[in-house]
């Protein structure tokens, strides 16, 4: 199939030279020449313009964005609409809130112009082991691109599959995201106590090693945490400072609206904020309450 990438970065460029191993043609745009000249080398057909992809695609064109959620995939359909023609689609493979794409889905079907949408997970690794395809959309649309998800995912008939309608791919990611906060939650408090009990003096990148064979806890998220502390056992350099990418503070947002206690994945996603207060002014009035209430002593700064 002739595919059309727009984002050829960190999780852009490795899809489309997968896509290229599997014989399909993909054009590429990224907003670097750099980047551009790069995977050029690679195969991909660079387009110096959104126009210059388009016209660089067959009808009916399959556009693929892998851009930031939000306000960029906004401007990049407002730009690319007038470009397109009926029974185009647009694919949007980024962390865009399902709400989004129900509304994105419904101004563009007015346009006859398709829109599905594909979770997608694998990170740096996809491009040898494939990736998890989470998609939502119109069943006739998704039939048509099936060839497309084949070559992305782990295996044709593993790791992908058409989840529900517009918005269901994005929402199944989502809650995907939601849950690998609280798993990596819990195995960083595992490591930490093991870290803490040091009359065992344990080593804990071979507890890691050990637990990745027959363990009920072994995981992908393990594999790395071994790889990551055979790297760096003491995690030096390494700032204790945790970024979130949307997706967790909308899936707790989610779990309010339906109802659904979500207490781990919760207390994940607080945990990361309070990571980034290096001057915690809610234990600093803890520590005060304590000295007020019981005269217990306050550790200078």
């Amino acid at each position: 199939m002739d595919v059309g990438m727009i984002g050829l970065g960190r999780m852009g460029g490795p899809m489309s030279q997968r896509l290229l191993r599997d014989g399909h043609r993909v054009a590429g745009f990224a907003r670097s020449a750099d980047t551009r000249k790069q995977l050029g080398e690679k195969g991909i057909t660079a387009a110096a313009s959104l126009e210059d992809l388009v016209d660089k695609l067959k009808s009916p064109r399959v556009v693929w964005l892998m851009i930031p959620a939000g306000a960029p995939v906004d401007e990049t359909i407002a730009t690319l609409l007038p470009l397109l023609e009926p029974d185009d689609i647009i694919i949007d493979g980024g962390n865009s809130n399902y709400k989004d794409t129900q509304r994105r889905a419904q101004m563009l079907k007015a346009n006859r112009i398709h829109y599905v949408d594909v979770g997608t997970s694998g990170g740096v690794w996809g491009l040898e082991n494939g990736y998890s395809i989470m998609v939502g959309g119109d069943d006739n649309v998704v039939a048509q691109l099936r060839p497309i998800f084949e070559t992305l995912a782990p295996a044709p008939d593993k790791g992908w599959g058409h989840v529900g309608p517009s918005g269901a791919g994005h929402f199944t990611k989502m809650i995907h995201n939601g849950i690998e906060y609280g798993l990596m939650q819990a195995y960083g408090e595992g490591f930490t106590l093991m870290s803490r009990k040091t009359e065992f003096n344990l080593d804990l990148h071979q507890v890691a090693e050990i637990w990745r064979d027959g363990s009920v806890v072994r995981s992908w998220l393990l594999d790395l945490t071994a790889a990551a502390l055979a790297k760096n056992p003491d995690l030096d350099g390494i700032a204790a400072y945790v970024p979130d990418s949307g997706e967790g503070r909308w899936t707790v947002a989610e779990a309010i609206d339906l109802d659904v206690a979500a207490p781990v994945i919760t207390l994940s996603l607080l945990q990361r904020l309070q990571s980034r207060d290096p001057e915690s002014f809610s234990n600093k009035l803890l520590s005060a309450l304590r000295n007020q209430f019981g005269g217990h002593d306050i550790k200078k700064e």
